[in-house]
């Protein structure tokens, strides 16, 4: 069995303390200071920079294992889009999520017309690979029309109000770019939140209608598979 590659070869810290400050960097409202100040609490010194590096270097990476480990999403697909700012420049963060707020994609745009909703809907069918039963937006025209070329058949429901969890979904990034001082460019608020919502959703499971016992069993679970997904060797198939 040949064994993949170490991507933490030649670094000079292991891979638990790597991934660690990966996990607390996009699991709180955290700038790349203030994890150097929590790992320096624990003993470990390291720059922000160093830290930015790490981010930079694997946090792609336990994403997309993260996202291969999940459950099949939900058939109810909640799309929504945000106003953004990127050097004085407005921008669109398109947003999709399931019926049980698992994001399912993210996409960053300057326009929001039927040809981006088209671009959008094309960028979630690819990378889920199936149809969703049932649609939820809110009213803009632009996802009828983008539905009606792309996914004909799907029912649409359109209401300010049936769109909550969705809009609901966009606070943990907001926090994040607050904290951030705002992205610099397209490409990277792209880069950053097609990571974050993978891991800032993996490190928080759900809590609604769930007793405190069934939470700290998804709890340890949740951490068991981060541990699995980041620090562990495993042997390619």
């Amino acid at each position: 069995m040949k064994r993949e590659p170490d991507p933490h070869n030649c670094h000079r810290f292991p891979a638990e303390g790597i991934a660690h400050a990966v996990w607390l960097y996009h699991s709180f409202p955290l700038s790349f200071r203030d994890v150097e100040l929590l790992l320096s609490e624990r003993g470990v010194e390291v720059s922000f920079e160093t830290v930015r590096r790490w981010c930079r270097k694997f946090a792609q990476t336990f994403a997309n294992r993260l996202r291969r480990r999940r459950p099949r999403p939900g058939d109810h697909w909640h799309l929504n889009e945000v106003f953004i700012r990127i050097n004085g420049v407005q921008h669109y963060l398109w947003r999709a999520v399931d019926q049980h707020g698992v994001v399912l994609d993210i996409l960053v745009q300057s326009r929001r017309n039927t040809k981006a909703a088209e671009r959008f809907f094309k960028k979630l069918l690819k990378g889920l690979r199936y149809v969703p039963r049932v649609v939820v937006t809110d009213k803009l025209k632009s996802y009828a029309a983008a539905k009606a070329k792309i996914i004909p058949g799907v029912e649409h429901r359109q209401s300010r109000y049936l769109n909550n969890r969705a809009e609901n979904s966009h606070q943990p990034t907001r926090q994040h770019e607050r904290r951030m001082k705002r992205f610099t460019s397209p490409r990277q608020a792209q880069q950053f939140l097609s990571v974050h919502g993978p891991i800032y959703q993996h490190a928080h499971p759900r809590r609604h209608r769930v007793s405190a016992a069934e939470y700290r069993t998804y709890r340890a679970d949740a951490f068991a598979v981060w541990q699995q997904e980041t620090c562990v060797h495993k042997a390619a198939s």
